[in-house]
């Protein structure tokens, strides 16, 4: 059995157009019409591949490659051996991004898992649902009554859009995903089994059961969102949940009700924010980070991962730990608690001058 293709194989290009995709000049002109295929990391390229250079710990991998090119910055090109072509860039690793992107643009937004267009025979749509044409519709999807989807939004196997959501134009709605309550924007990516508009955690207490206190708000995901596998974002209990616009959500984030983001925000996986909270623009998460109810974190503050968010955060700011507090300050109090812990570690010995039974009277 031959090795399973599951992107399509990108054509022939010259060193020419790799220069041209990258805005890098090549260093041999002679080389222009020399042909790649594809990109591949700098120990595992061919003369068949562009790779990158960036960082001098990898120099040996460098001096090992069999890559036809590499992407380098004029301070590091004197390290790329004879046998592979220079192209010459001030930013290799975006440079290589934007010719990865090039090759390969259907992996950039998941298309028909079933490999059709069109509405699948066994896809459920709802009589009073409107879709504009050019929607692609996998097996076993349900539409439920009054959804809106827009030209060009694929919409995965299994997934489920409920009553009155609105999906915009060129979108992708992975398998097994659900959508309630919730209105999409265009250019938006659900990556299989998001959780979009369900109940937000809401109850009274009490000593007898605890009352659950009515959703009525929704979900609003702007443009250009992308939002990854498994997350899930509730509803807003009396006004709207809001993701904005060109955010981009890991897998395995949970969103809490009334949570109101920034535009062009990053939250890594297994992240939390509870209801009410707000972020501003640029805010970035990192991995496992909690964020309390009612939280206010300012335009591109960043929290390192595993931290946990009391209260505000101002803008601009690089905090972490738990509680979270100003990154230096958190880094001294950690060497100052290893220092606390050695210290400890060498008290516990015998005074000098007294003898080992004196010690242990």
């Amino acid at each position: 059995m031959g090795q399973p293709t599951f992107l399509i194989q990108p054509s022939w290009s010259t060193l020419a157009d790799i220069a041209a995709f990258a805005k890098a000049e090549l260093g041999d002109a002679s080389r222009a019409g020399q042909k790649v295929r594809d990109v591949a990391a700098v120990d595992l390229a061919g003369p068949m591949h562009v790779t990158f250079f960036d960082d001098r710990k990898y120099e040996a991998r460098l001096a090992r490659t069999h890559a036809g090119a590499c992407l380098v910055s004029p301070e590091l090109e004197d390290k790329v051996p004879p046998h592979v072509a220079v192209l010459r860039v001030s930013d290799p690793y975006r440079a290589f991004v934007d010719v990865a992107r090039e090759l390969h643009s259907d992996s950039l937004r998941p298309g028909s898992a079933f490999d059709q267009a069109g509405i699948a025979p066994s896809a459920v749509i709802h009589p009073s649902a409107w879709l504009e044409d050019g929607v692609t519709v996998d097996p076993l999807a349900v539409i439920g009554p009054n959804a809106e989807i827009g030209a060009g939004t694929v919409i995965g196997p299994g997934v489920v859009i409920g009553p009155s959501v609105t999906i915009g134009r060129d979108c992708s709605i992975g398998a097994g995903a659900s959508v309630f309550f919730a209105m999409i924007g265009n250019g938006v990516i659900l990556h299989p089994g998001c959780r979009i508009g369900q109940d937000g955690f809401g109850f009274v207490l009490g000593s007898k059961g605890h009352d659950k206190v009515p959703q009525i708000g929704r979900v609003i995901v702007q443009n250009d969102v992308e939002i990854g596998a498994g997350t899930a974002i509730d509803r807003g209990a009396l006004r709207d949940t809001v993701i904005g616009e060109g955010t981009k959500i890991d897998n395995l984030v949970q969103i809490g009700h009334n949570v109101m983001t920034g535009r062009h925000c990053i939250i890594v996986g297994q992240s939390g924010i509870a209801g009410s909270s707000t972020l501003g623009d640029g805010v970035v998460l990192g991995a496992r980070v909690a964020v309390s109810d009612h939280g206010n974190i300012g335009d591109d503050a960043q929290l390192a991962a595993r931290s946990s968010i009391i209260g505000d955060i101002p803008p601009g700011a690089r905090w972490g730990g738990t509680p979270a507090k100003p990154i230096r300050q958190w880094i001294r109090e950690l060497m100052a608690v290893e220092r606390l812990g050695r210290d400890s570690r060498g008290g516990s010995k015998t005074r000098p001058g007294k003898s080992e039974t004196e010690g242990r009277k």
